[in-house]
């Protein structure tokens, strides 16, 4: 088994060298998409600079999900590993992925933020207990699956936000998603910008809507416009 590692990238050019740096020292038989909703800064030139055989660059329309699903489409390989071009993983997380699998069909990486503030430590170890606790993961914490799972419960669902809620709480039914040994580093920046109390409340604010059925456009505007 190999993985695809499948990264949405929009206007990325401040992180893309750390990422492309920390992908190159990855274990294992691997590819990288990246999939590009329309990126307007230096992003792909940086990417064009460095490509190599096992990386490649999709185009598609602005969207996360659709975007994930465009790279998913591209995808040689029988595991899809959806990554957040922020993030930084484990050089044998591959190899632990592909155990995993062996005997289980999706699962996501525990979680750190970087950030030496207690309150992200904090939020670091609840979003570890969700997943123990409730099988939902974010798209932060690195979710992987079986493609064949992944089309058979439809893909991500086109919505403006919470694609990955969604994708969790369809393979609740089937497979639900549980926490491998390794850690995905991701960032911080959000909650430090917007205050790190008001973030983690107004994330589970948001949650709570999803749940309750609430207009998905007006959850992604208040996410969006967050200050």
């Amino acid at each position: 088994m190999s993985v695809s590692i499948i990264i949405p990238i929009l206007n990325e050019e401040n992180t893309i060298e750390k990422l492309i740096s920390n992908l190159n020292e990855l274990e294992g038989e691997f590819e990288v998409i990246f999939s590009d909703g329309g990126s307007s800064d230096k992003t792909l030139s940086i990417l064009n600079s460095v490509i190599k055989n096992n990386y490649k660059i999709v185009h598609s329309q602005k969207g996360r999900a659709k975007q994930l699903n465009n790279g998913a489409k591209e995808s040689r390989y029988n595991i899809l590993l959806f990554l957040h071009s922020d993030s930084i993983l484990e050089k044998d997380v591959l190899i632990k992925i592909e155990n995993f699998i062996k005997t289980n069909k999706a699962g996501c990486l525990k979680i750190k933020f970087d950030s030496r503030k207690i309150l992200m430590h904090i939020c670091g170890f609840f979003s570890n207990l969700r997943v123990s606790l409730r099988h939902i993961a974010f798209g932060d914490q690195g979710i992987f699956i079986k493609k064949e799972l992944f089309y058979d419960i439809g893909m991500f669902d086109d919505i403006a936000l919470m694609e990955d809620y969604k994708l969790s709480i369809k393979l609740k039914k089937v497979c639900p998603i549980k926490a491998i040994d390794s850690y995905i580093i991701s960032s911080a920046r959000r909650f430090e910008k917007n205050g790190i109390i008001k973030t983690m409340i107004c994330m589970q604010k948001l949650q709570y809507m999803f749940r309750s059925g609430e207009d998905i456009e007006k959850i992604a505007n208040i996410y969006n416009n967050m200050k």
